[in-house]
């Protein structure tokens, strides 16, 4: 296992100010809600164009990832990537404001979770900042028995999760804040899972942590630092390991679950060895998806760094 260090100089991904960037996404909101979502895509990618040209490290992340996974990568690929993080934003404010149409999404090998649901049975849920994941938070506001909990680091993104509150306050609900693994947080999640609840955390970004535990494995033909926190969890916790993808193609809304581990086992002597599988199993499923829709990746930063060099900034 590596440790990577972070750099001093607010390179993290959750270093990032969303003041400005929230306030717009308030005003596009309202244009949509009034006009309609062309009116807003025509207010939306002027603003794209500005924020491109001027945010040169973002724009070359995103622009080595959209080369690397085969997709066009150019200024104008760039404002597209840019331009499909913008909607999923709009897709969630929407969602909380009661505006979502639910008719446009899919559920794709959830019948096992149906079954734990059913028993109350709970389970682990690795998920990634690919497409609109408050979807399932949303679902579990309509589902009888589901009940889903949703690790996060927020305080990078409070002005915009207080936006989501300001339109429904049971966005907040579900939220549990997280930075590292204690023993009461594990006898608290515990607790949930024996209860039937889902916990979900996200398996592509470094914790924020002064020296956050990750393992190598190969993503889009190069090796990445992936978490290992998610299955240290598991093997805690006891349960079932799942991963859960959510991707929008065209106009509609794909969730894509899959069994990754029924039970997770971390032997003393392959602890390592054992993280790096897991790491690598998560990976391959999440490059399936990102290949079929590369634009709905959105890791603004560069995300194969080498452990312990410097961080660039994100956006998200």
């Amino acid at each position: 296992m590596e440790k990577v260090s972070n750099a001093q100089d607010a390179r993290h991904w959750a270093a990032i100010n969303e003041a400005s960037f929230v306030g717009g996404m308030r005003l596009l909101f309202w244009v949509c809600r009034i006009f309609g979502r062309w009116p807003f895509r025509l207010v939306l990618y002027p603003v794209l164009l500005w924020y491109v040209a001027t945010q040169g490290r973002a724009r070359r992340a995103s622009s080595a990832y959209l080369a690397r996974v085969g997709a066009p990568h150019g200024f104008l690929g760039v404002v597209r990537h840019f331009g499909a993080f913008a909607e999923s934003i709009l897709d969630k404010m929407l969602l909380w404001g009661g505006l979502f149409d639910f008719s446009t999404v899919s559920l794709h090998g959830g019948e096992p979770l149906a079954e734990m649901i059913a028993g109350r049975r709970g389970a682990l849920l690795v998920c990634a900042h690919l497409g609109n994941l408050d979807l399932c938070r949303a679902l579990s506001l309509s589902t009888p028995n589901l009940k889903v909990t949703v690790l996060v680091h927020t305080r990078h993104a409070q002005a915009f999760n207080k936006m989501l509150a300001s339109l429904d306050p049971r966005s907040e609900l579900n939220l549990m804040q997280v930075t590292d693994m204690t023993p009461a947080m594990a006898m608290q999640l515990s607790e949930r899972i024996g209860q039937g609840e889902f916990i979900v955390i996200a398996g592509d970004r470094v914790p924020v942590s002064p020296s956050p535990r990750v393992v190598m494995a190969p993503f889009l033909g190069r090796d990445a630092a992936f978490p290992v926190g998610p299955y240290v969890m598991a093997s805690v916790l006891g349960c079932p390991v799942y991963t859960m993808f959510a991707v929008r193609q065209g106009a509609r809304h794909e969730l894509h679950f899959a069994c990754l581990r029924d039970r997770v086992l971390l032997p003393r002597a392959d602890r390592d060895a054992a993280l790096r599988e897991l790491a690598a199993d998560f990976a391959a499923q999440l490059e399936h998806h990102v290949r079929r829709a590369p634009l709905e990746w959105f890791n603004f930063y560069d995300f194969w760094h080498t452990p312990g060099s410097e961080r660039p900034d994100a956006v998200q």
